[in-house]
């Protein structure tokens, strides 16, 4: 497949406010050895998109630094870790049979090799990602879903979101039979939770606000909480003897709030702070009732896998909010932030 030299893209130079966000054309980027290049057909938006553009993440010895996912940022860099498209050339080292294939990029860069590895940079924030017509991806990290019935769309909206949500769900060891609890259910993350959750035979009790509840009812939430009234109470009365899990994208005073409502054994599994970093709780909830706090970043190789094997077969299905064209990157950020929407924004190059 014949390539250009150049490339649209958007990038950043700086953190700031969605301002920053700069269209502009850059050289397409250079194949390294064992690895292939992908024309984007579809570019997923997350919270990460904006939280790395402010620089919002901080350092452990520094929490009010502006910083990446994982440090500084290497500016300028291209934004996105969402991508779906087609590989169009490979490097040395690659087989050339994977040209023409439809693949989805894991996104995650792992601290080693094999399928427990832990994620420690993300394209988009550590490298440069899919705001752009093409990107370069380690072979291993492309996987071929070319069968799959899933839109581009669909599949783009898989990587972070639906990626998260596996890790977390494997991580808290969710059980068939068992109760969970998902928070900011209507979220990219939340939604992909109650889908994979109720697949798996789980009781699914979701928390979203009002006119977004029929929507999580719809995409497999067995109740649906309220957060605009006492979260508690309602919690109690759908599940009076209490849930196994919580997945929760939310944390702030939820933590607290929700730790009594865990059963003996229960799990607490934190993979996002939208409602604020600092936690407060007693932490005899913890140790008088074999309850654990567990935190989890994106996936594993391992996760990885198990997602696309769900996306070959459309075992989930993404719901798609928005879609807007590259050079409006900027009014697309604004819109996720404005978090009125029920699933995925995406963009198309």
């Amino acid at each position: 497949m014949s390539v250009s030299d150049s490339m649209r893209a958007v990038r950043i130079t700086r953190h700031g406010g969605p301002e920053v966000l700069e269209p502009t054309t850059v050289a397409v980027p250079t194949l390294q050895a064992g690895e292939v290049l992908v024309k984007v057909g579809a570019v997923a938006l997350n919270n990460t998109d904006l939280w790395t553009r402010e620089g919002a993440y901080g350092r452990p010895d520094d929490p009010k630094a502006l910083s990446g996912w994982r440090g500084p940022i290497d500016f300028p860099r291209i934004q996105g870790a969402d991508v779906a498209g087609r590989v169009v050339a490979v490097g040395a080292g690659v087989r050339g049979s994977l040209v023409g294939r439809r693949v989805v990029v894991d996104p995650a860069i792992y601290d080693t090799e094999g399928p427990d590895a832990n994620p420690v940079g993300l394209m988009g924030s550590e490298r440069d990602g899919g705001y752009a017509e093409y990107v370069t991806a380690p072979a291993n990290r492309v996987h071929d879903v070319t069968e799959s019935p899933l839109t581009d769309d669909q599949l783009a909206a898989l990587p972070t979101a639906y990626g998260t949500a596996l890790g977390m769900i494997e991580r808290g060891r969710l059980r068939r039979g068992e109760t969970a609890l998902v928070s900011g259910a209507s979220g990219g993350v939340g939604l992909a939770l109650v889908q994979i959750t109720r697949a798996r035979g789980t009781r699914v009790i979701a928390i979203s606000s009002g006119p977004k509840i029929d929507a999580v009812r719809e995409a497999g939430a067995h109740e649906v909480v309220d957060r605009a009234g006492d979260i508690a109470e309602q919690i109690r009365a759908f599940a009076p003897e209490g849930i196994d899990v919580a997945l929760d994208v939310v944390a702030g005073d939820l933590v607290g709030e929700g730790l009594p409502l865990l059963r003996e054994g229960g799990r607490w599994v934190i993979a996002g702070a939208l409602g604020g970093y600092g936690v407060t709780f007693d932490v005899r909830r913890l140790y008088l009732h074999n309850a654990q706090v567990i935190g989890s970043a994106m996936h594993t190789p391992a996760h990885f896998e198990l997602l696309m094997d769900l996306a070959r077969r459309a075992e989930v299905q993404p719901v798609i909010a928005a879609a807007f064209p590259l050079d409006q990157a900027a009014q697309a950020q604004e819109e996720l932030s404005r978090r009125g929407h029920v699933g995925k924004i995406v963009m198309h190059p």
